[in-house]
């Protein structure tokens, strides 16, 4: 296990990204806690997101696909 996968910044707040949100290049798209440090993680290519493939709080490995993305 690498990390655990967190959709917002607080159990609190509203995810970064849902289904059909558009994101640019560095746009932040989740948290991955590893070690205590909290890293947010930015889309490295212009899209929509499609579908989360994660869910809030699951353990996540290198590679592993987080999201699925339309391009453009």
């Amino acid at each position: 296990m690498v990390g655990t996968f967190y959709r917002s910044p607080s159990p609190e707040s509203k995810p970064f990204v849902d289904p059909g949100a558009k994101v640019v290049e560095n746009s932040v798209v989740c948290i991955i806690e590893a070690m205590k440090i909290m890293n947010e993680i930015q889309a490295e290519i212009k899209g929509t997101i499609i579908e989360t493939l994660v869910e809030n709080g699951q353990p996540v490995e290198y590679g592993q696909r987080l999201f699925k993305l339309k391009l453009g």
